[in-house]
């Protein structure tokens, strides 16, 4: 255990995960501590959060609820350039990234480029930028920590193996709520049925990624990234107890797994306390009250995402930005109720099949690309 407690920027701080990387601060006030907190639109939150835990450094991305925001507290920086701004002065130790979509890219690169390690929760910006912010990780020095319980249970796995000799990564998806609809009755699902997912706690975008696949094949990018792992190597089993959060195959045919109950924490306070295993109160598993374990295929003709995931990852370029900005946008759509569930899909292939690929080797590149898909789904709609 370090001298003193490692500072915590969070990143998405009023969000599912935010909420839960801020009771496990709570949970073990000697080992962590927040400098700095930063959310979307809910500035009452943030108000209460940051007078919580004494945080003078806020931000908020929306001008209108920087407005709102219990002055008396703190003063909130603003928008895009005041999260970012805010991760420069925090002298952080670790920051947590839980801003959803591609937002989030931006303020974790500042932090990488000056060498801040940072535990990663959402997936867009390796879907979107992997090869840019892994390299410049690298380059930095700055650890790049999964939150995501599937890419956290690999990074357990592969703690003191050689990573050449992995065969393979079995990468298990609950199969979603949805998993034992017709392709008929898939085409009637309400933005209610898709937000009440059957083991994770999440928030409303990830959910409906969860409920499509989509995000299964967003955590194709993480692995591909994050470990090296070509995405031929890569394979998605639908595991409907989410009990085993993932597994790594090894040329030898051994194979490791990482298991437990379906809760982020465990993942959260891996990555924040990381080398180090901390004891806690959170549920313990009973195997044998478990029962069984099951294991399917997942069916990539009721949902395509998947299968489009896959394929924007071997076509690499700037199709990965492409898939993540139209899901997003197909997704806002859905929640909105301007389209039906099985649009979601149909929009992203049609932007996918429509686009003009070119390299991204800049952040200015995958923008291009992000902005571009979003212009032209929003046409479709």
């Amino acid at each position: 255990m370090s001298e003193h407690p490692r500072r915590i920027v969070v990143l998405g701080s009023t969000g599912s995960i935010g909420e839960q990387t801020l009771e496990m601060v709570r949970a073990h006030p000697d080992r962590l501590m927040v400098t700095g907190l930063a959310a979307g639109r809910n500035s009452q939150r943030l108000a209460e959060q940051a007078a919580e835990f004494g945080v003078d450094l806020v931000a908020l991305a929306d001008e209108t609820s920087a407005e709102r925001f219990d002055e008396t507290v703190t003063k909130p920086l603003v928008g895009p350039d005041g999260i970012c701004e805010l991760v420069e002065s925090a002298e952080a130790d670790l920051v947590v990234c839980a801003i959803s979509g591609v937002a989030g890219l931006r303020p974790l690169m500042v932090a990488l480029e000056a060498g801040i390690d940072c535990a990663l929760a959402n997936k867009e910006p390796l879907v979107s930028a992997g090869r840019i912010v892994t390299e410049t990780a690298r380059k930095s020095g700055a650890r790049l920590l999964p939150i995501d319980s599937e890419i956290s249970a690999i990074f357990q796995c592969l703690r003191g193996e050689d990573p050449s000799e992995v065969e393979k990564i079995l990468l298990t998806a609950s199969g979603g709520p949805f998993s034992g609809l017709s392709a008929e009755e898939l085409q009637e699902v309400t933005a209610d049925r898709a937000l009440d997912h059957p083991t994770w706690q999440m928030g409303r975008k990830v959910t409906i990624d969860s409920a499509t696949l989509a995000n299964k094949g967003f955590e194709v990018f993480e692995v591909h990234w994050m470990f090296g792992v070509d995405v031929r190597n890569i394979e998605v089993v639908v595991h409907h107890q989410s009990i085993i959060h993932s597994m790594v195959q090894f040329q030898d045919g051994s194979v490791i797994a990482q298991m437990g109950l379906p809760d982020m924490r465990v993942a959260i306070q891996f990555a924040m306390l990381y080398p180090e295993r901390v004891s806690n109160d959170l549920p313990r598993m009973d195997l044998a009250e478990i029962g069984k374990l099951t294991f399917a295929r997942p069916d990539t003709e009721r949902f395509p995402c998947l299968r489009l995931a896959f394929s924007a990852a071997r076509a690499g370029r700037s199709y990965p930005a492409v898939l993540n900005a139209a899901d997003e946008v197909a997704v806002e759509a859905f929640l909105a109720d301007e389209i039906p569930f099985m649009r979601i899909p149909e929009l992203i292939e049609r932007a996918l099949e429509e686009h003009q690929a070119f390299e991204t080797h800049t952040l200015a590149d995958v923008e291009q690309a992000d902005a571009w898909a979003r212009e032209y789904v929003r046409g479709l709609l």
